[in-house]
């Protein structure tokens, strides 16, 4: 009898130990919703103001009250708005530059990096810079534009949503390319 009982607990010990072989369970991570894009189709913009540029069909502009050459660019399927600020130079290039990189560069405590892409279109007088800022970050594109003499006009991108750089990473990608494109239309006027 006793030798049947430490047959037992011989097996049930030999079995717990199998079983606590090399693989290690985890849970399955979190997922993320599938996100559809819409095909990129473009609309002009040419207001009262100092330029003109094209956005894209599934957006629209939403104009500031107290600037009349203020105004949002709004994507409301992805609760996402580029906030544009237009300026006219008097010999303050210097400040409004530094004001850009200084805006820019402000997330850099928890940014993992920040990518400057220079921008110029000579025909145009069209000069400006791009910032991908990689991380979990308030704002993750910025840039500037300027003719550097009397224009300049800066944005910003901008989620209604906590920052999160992997559910966000797709729809940053997709308005990155819109704002490449806003970029390459816009013109100053004259």
């Amino acid at each position: 009898m006793k030798n049947k009982i430490l047959a037992i607990m011989l097996t049930i010990c030999l079995a717990v130990l199998c079983a606590c072989g090399e693989k290690a369970y985890a849970p399955r991570p979190k997922g993320y919703f599938r996100i559809d894009f819409p095909e990129k189709t473009y609309k002009q913009y040419d207001g009262e103001c100092p330029f003109k540029f094209e956005i894209p069909e599934y957006s629209f502009l939403i104009k500031e009250k107290d600037n009349d050459c203020w105004f949002d660019i709004y994507f409301p399927k992805y609760k996402a708005t580029v906030y544009m600020t237009y300026r006219t130079v008097n010999n303050d290039i210097d400040t409004l530059l530094n004001d850009a990189h200084d805006f820019a560069y402000k997330h850099t405590i928890k940014a993992d990096a920040i990518e400057e892409n220079i921008f110029g279109k000579d025909s145009s007088r069209v000069f400006g810079c791009l910032y991908n800022i990689k991380g979990n970050v308030a704002s993750q594109l910025q840039f500037f534009l300027t003719d550097s003499t009397t224009h300049f006009m800066r944005g910003s991108l901008y989620f209604d949503a906590r920052p999160n750089k992997d559910s966000l990473a797709p729809v940053v990608d997709f308005v990155r390319e819109d704002i490449e494109h806003f970029m390459e239309s816009f013109e100053w006027k004259e």
